[in-house]
């Protein structure tokens, strides 16, 4: 797997969510609170909120 990385969005902001990806599932997780655990989607579940986010359901 990946290195967890910030979206380049945040711009140094420590309030955002931190993204790993995978060949076949994509951890989130708060940089706030990293010790809390993560998030877990399949690749299918992420690239449909990815599209979603990025309008491909309007």
């Amino acid at each position: 797997m990946n290195e967890w990385r910030k979206s380049s969005y945040s711009q140094g902001e420590t309030s955002c969510v931190e993204v790993k990806e995978g060949s076949h599932s994509v951890l989130v997780r708060d940089t706030q609170n990293r010790d809390l655990g993560h998030l877990s989607f399949n690749a299918s579940e992420w690239a449909s909120f990815v599209r979603d986010l990025k309008g491909g359901d309007q």
